[in-house]
């Protein structure tokens, strides 16, 4: 993949039981992807990879929001424990309606 041009991709969903994520493929193989737990209505993105050569595209970006898209089809609420997935919730104000709202200490 050129690293110049921008590049929309093909993300999947793959779910078990309450566990899920939603990648990318590239010749068969993962080269992004982000996982969640949901549990009590709530969508823990817990972990965002992107294979480093791909840096630049803004996939993790896709797959944070393509996550967003879910939790709103399925009425889910999404706490982001996941520190890339907390930055893009902090900087993407158009997220916060599926945010869990955490108490401030």
């Amino acid at each position: 993949m050129n690293p110049l041009n921008p590049i929309i991709v093909l993300i999947k969903n793959e779910e078990r039981h309450h566990a899920g994520s939603f990648y990318v493929e590239e010749d068969g193989k993962r080269v992004a992807e982000m996982r969640y737990l949901i549990r009590d209505g709530i969508m823990n993105i817990y972990h965002t990879e992107v294979k480093p050569d791909l840096g630049g595209h803004k996939i993790g970006f896709q797959l944070v929001e393509t996550g967003v898209k879910f939790a709103r089809e399925n009425n889910l609420q999404i706490l982001p424990t996941c520190s890339f997935a907390r930055s893009v919730f902090d900087r993407t104000p158009e997220f916060a309606d599926v945010r869990v709202q955490e108490e401030e200490e």
